[in-house]
């Protein structure tokens, strides 16, 4: 189930509240500030991790043999080491001051960017992208804490590469699959088209260890006249082009899992069939007069909340009494960007499996793929990756290789610093250095007349701040 930054739901635990029962209690999250390593440039299928810089005042950037975080409780320090060749050995340091967290390059030989431009120090916002030779990572400072933040520093979670998650809003949905999969109670999976509902579903079959097959209908695309025979199976004969015995798909997943994809798109004399099969265990084929036992864990997915749809009479509450034993709402990409780096290696691996290895993505083309809004989930970044493996000359995506909505982002999608947040940038190392204008120029790595300018634009009195 998808948790927010602040909140959490308590049908995280079990079952999902009754049709007419009371909503679960919303309750407080403990949150810390952190640093997601997002992607690794030139090692895409190194995914992501995420660290927590609760109890941590000073963070090591530098080159490494390999990725490892250590920490040291004495000092209050946290050490990141990554095996990118572009790092220097001392790379940066992101120190907290006053309450606020300043990110400084160490002279590196390749210097550090944030957001995109160039720096020498500056102050980071909730949300800023840091790239450190080449790899991105991603600052924020309020992001909910887990079990063992404060020891393991790098930590993922998952049950297999596509289900893999460092972000807390999708471990919150993976946290559940093993509690509940070797039971035979069906289970709903929640969420906007392009979730990876499927992957999920698969997911648990497994975890289930049922020895039947996995079987998938999608609901939407089944013409009614031919659902249950779909579903059930049919006897030779019983309607024009039933030229021989069909055992129907629940009969073909007995002992295993049978996923009906978008249930909420079933029409109602087929969900009154459907319910006959939940409620009893048995199948009646279509022109048979005997019913055949069966035994099959039913996982339905929905884009909309069911609840919703039997209180606008589009859904049969009989039906969803039988389903809401377990609900999980899988989060959309948007939502868990920590796991950018995650998604991209298991989608790197399934749509190149022979050359994934010697895969590289440019920066530019990687910091594209986290602005972008991704308003079709998993679904829409697989079908990026595919067409910019199709253009790239060599094996390294670049961003002119990206579909031209992801090159230039949407509406609500980048997370750069507008004009706003980068004057009170200036503002706060104006502050810091008393208006010394040369302290200030050698902060963003950039000259003097540079600082008057940007003043001159966004109407700073220099001289206020030497008083």
């Amino acid at each position: 189930m998808a948790i927010s930054a602040s909140c959490a739901r308590t049908e995280i635990a079990g079952r999902t509240p009754m049709l007419g029962a009371s909503r679960p209690r919303i309750c407080a999250v403990e949150t810390a500030p952190q640093l997601v390593i997002l992607l690794e440039c030139d090692r895409p299928l190194a995914g992501s991790s995420r660290h927590s810089l609760a109890g941590v005042d000073t963070v090591h950037l530098g080159r490494g043999s390999r990725r490892r975080a250590s920490r040291s409780r004495a000092s209050r320090q946290l050490l990141l080491d990554l095996p990118d060749a572009w790092l220097s050995a001392v790379h940066a340091r992101i120190v907290r001051r006053d309450g606020r967290w300043w990110i400084a390059d160490a002279q590196s030989t390749n210097g550090t960017r944030v957001n995109g431009r160039p720096c020498a120090e500056a102050c980071l916002e909730d949300g800023d992208v840091i790239e450190a030779g080449r790899t991105l990572l991603w600052f924020q400072q309020a992001a909910p804490r887990q079990d063992a933040d404060d020891e393991d520093g790098e930590r993922i979670d998952g049950l297999t590469d596509g289900l893999a998650t460092v972000a807390p809003a999708m471990s919150a949905a993976v946290a559940t699959l093993p509690r509940i999969a070797r039971s035979s109670l069906p289970v709903v999976l929640l969420g906007e088209t392009g979730t990876g509902k499927e992957l999920v579903a698969r997911a648990l079959h497994a975890l289930s260890l049922r020895p039947g097959p996995f079987q998938a209908l999608n609901c939407a695309a089944i013409p009614t006249t031919l659902l249950e025979s779909e579903l059930f199976g049919a006897r030779k004969g019983a309607f024009s082009g039933a030229s021989e015995d069909r055992p129907g798909l629940v009969r073909v997943a007995d002992r295993g899992t049978l996923l009906l994809d978008e249930v909420a798109d079933l029409p109602l004399p087929a969900q009154a069939a459907l319910l006959r099969f939940l409620q009893e265990s048995e199948v009646l084929p279509v022109g048979a007069t005997r019913p055949v036992r069966v035994d099959v864990r039913v996982v339905a997915t929905a884009q909309t909340d069911l609840r919703s749809l039997v209180a606008a009479g589009r859904f049969r509450a009989d039906l969803f009494a039988r389903l809401d034993a377990f609900t999980v709402r899988l989060p959309p990409l948007r939502e868990r960007r920590e796991d950018l780096g995650l998604v991209t290696a298991a989608l790197l691996r399934k749509l190149a499996p022979d050359r994934c290895d010697a895969i590289r993505i440019a920066p530019e083309a990687a910091l594209a793929l986290f602005r972008h809004a991704w308003p079709l989930n998993v679904r829409e970044l697989e079908h990026s990756l595919a067409v910019a493996l199709a253009v790239c000359n060599d094996s390294t995506i670049e961003l002119a290789h990206l579909p031209e909505a992801v090159r230039k982002g949407g509406p609500g999608s980048s997370v750069v610093a507008d004009g706003e947040r980068f004057r009170e940038e200036l503002l706060a190392l104006l502050r810091r250095y008393r208006g010394n204008v040369a302290e200030v120029a050698r902060a963003f790595g950039k000259g003097r007349m540079q600082v008057h300018r940007w003043a001159q634009r966004y109407d700073i009195d220099l001289a206020s701040f030497r008083r």
